[in-house]
């Protein structure tokens, strides 16, 4: 069965425990940017830099995580206030 050119194929995808850690390192950091470099030094275990953009780029769809010239800030907040303001347009 052939694949659409926007499904990708993965050899080995990453876990869901190190989903988990590269996503519990960037919620928790203090700045408000982070340096992939960074990131990569602040993981408890070393992440393949392939497995490590796939996170990434999950993160950034599911849109928990944003990329800038500076680097990736955490985006994601969970507070049911801001999601219904922000659903119905509200200026806050």
């Amino acid at each position: 069965m052939a694949m659409s050119a926007s499904h990708t194929q993965y050899t080995h995808p990453p876990t869901l425990n190190t989903v988990v850690m590269v996503e519990e390192v960037l919620r928790n950091m203090d700045e408000s940017v982070i340096t992939v470099a960074e990131l990569k030094r602040r993981l408890p275990k070393q992440v393949n830099h392939n497995k490590l953009k796939t996170i990434l780029r999950y993160l950034e769809e599911s849109n928990k995580i944003a990329f800038s010239i500076d680097g990736i800030s955490w985006i994601f907040n969970p507070n049911p206030n801001l999601r219904k303001a922000i659903s119905k347009g509200l200026e806050i």
